[in-house]
Parts: structure tokens; C-alpha cells; sequence
């Protein structure tokens, strides 16, 4: 199997359970719920993305023959910037699971890769993969129903906490939406479901924070 990727780079995580940990991120091109097209948003599924998943032209993006071609260059990414540590590389997108597959999953671990994986969880998740974080989105059928973290950008109208609080993972996350002139008030609003509601935890997205991608 080819693989799209738009873009692959080193950052911190800065979101979730991993927050502040060194990661190779690796987005694959394309998504199931926006097709990435400004004239599409208000018909999508998913309306506030602020993600570029279109093309193979982002820095360290291109088109890979097969798992290993990917698998190598992911590792060169860790190898040419990091300085020992377990090599750590989150799948995202876009839609990672449109991509993502077992023989990935695999390369990855064959080259001494541990494989994190961000989803909207509508597809489901290839054996293997070492953390899932699963982010639902509005007007769609969540099929990945476990995994390590569940990570809901709050407040959306059309999703409660609630309706997940009964699905099988580890760590539950609210992140306030990045929303233009709202993103103060979503912050109070997300601290303060966590305060009445401890079995969320608060989730801000730092690298946004600290500008860095």
C-alpha cells in the first residue's frame, strides 16, 4: 500500500496525556469529515477544523511506495534532531485510519518506533498502535470505542461529555475549542466542567501556547 502524507516534523506533543513529550508527527493527507475545502466547511461534518491535510507539499510531506519507505523516514526524522529516547511518532491527520495499517503499525515497531495514533474514531484503529486518542466529531458514528484517551474539543453543541463518559478508555480530556473571539470564554467554560466533573481532566493545546507547530 502507497501512503499521502502532508507533512512530517518534530514537535512537543502539546495536547492529551503525552503533553510536552519530543514526537515525530506524521499527517496523512485526507479526512472522511471535511474535505479541507473552504467552500465545503459549512456542509461538513466537522466545521471548526484548523488543520491543512490537502497534498503531499508539506515539509517532510510526499507520497511513500510501501510501509517500510515510510518507516525509514519517520525514524531519520527522530535520528537527525533527537539525541537518544525511545523514537515516538504520532499518526494524525486529516483521518489517520483512511491510511493506517497493520503493516505500518509493524515497520514502525520493526524500526524501533512507538506508534501513537489521533483520530476522530470513526474508522477502527489497526492491531498494535501503542496509544489511541480518540477526538469524536459532530455528525458522526464513533466505531472505536476504547483506547487510552478520549479528547472532546468542548463545547460543541451537539455533543455532551456524557455521551461518552460510558466508553472504554483510560483518560477522558476536555480541550476548549480555538474558536476566534471565544477561545478565553471556552477555556473558563472547559476549567469549569472539570472542577464540577473530576472525571475530566483539562486538556490546552501548548504548543499554541509556546508557539511552536
Amino acid at each position: 500500500m502507497a501512503y499521502a502524507v502532508k507533512e512530517v516534523y518534530l514537535t512537543l506533543q502539546g495536547e492529551g496525556g503525552h503533553a510536552g513529550r519530543a514526537a515525530v508527527f506524521c499527517r496523512f493527507a485526507g479526512c472522511n469529515l471535511w474535505s479541507g475545502r473552504e467552500e465545503d466547511r459549512s456542509t461538513a461534518a466537522c466545521r471548526f477544523c484548523d488543520t491543512d491535510f490537502v497534498g503531499t507539499n508539506g515539509p517532510g510531506g510526499g507520497k511513500f511506495r510501501d510501509a517500510a519507505e515510510l518507516a525509514h523516514h519517520l525514524r531519520r526524522c527522530w535520528d537527525e534532531e533527537c539525541s537518544g529516547g525511545v523514537p515516538y511518532v504520532v499518526f494524525t491527520g486529516g483521518e489517520p485510519t483512511l491510511q493506517l495499517d497493520k503493516k505500518l503499525v509493524d515497520a514502525c515497531h520493526a524500526a524501533g518506533i512507538e506508534v501513537g495514533l489521533e483520530t476522530n474514531g470513526t474508522g477502527k484503529v489497526p492491531a498494535g498502535v501503542d496509544w489511541i486518542c480518540v477526538s469524536p466529531k459532530p455528525r458522526s458514528e464513533i466505531v472505536q470505542t476504547e483506547g487510552h484517551e478520549l479528547k472532546l474539543v468542548y463545547p460543541q453543541p451537539e455533543l455532551s461529555p456524557t455521551d461518552f463518559e460510558h466508553l472504554d478508555f483510560e483518560h477522558f480530556f476536555l480541550q476548549p475549542m480555538d474558536a476566534k473571539g471565544r477561545t478565553a470564554a471556552n477555556i473558563e467554560a472547559a476549567t469549569r466542567y472539570c472542577l464540577a466533573n473530576p472525571k475530566w481532566r483539562l486538556s490546552l493545546q501548548t504548543h499554541k501556547l509556546i508557539g511552536i507547530p
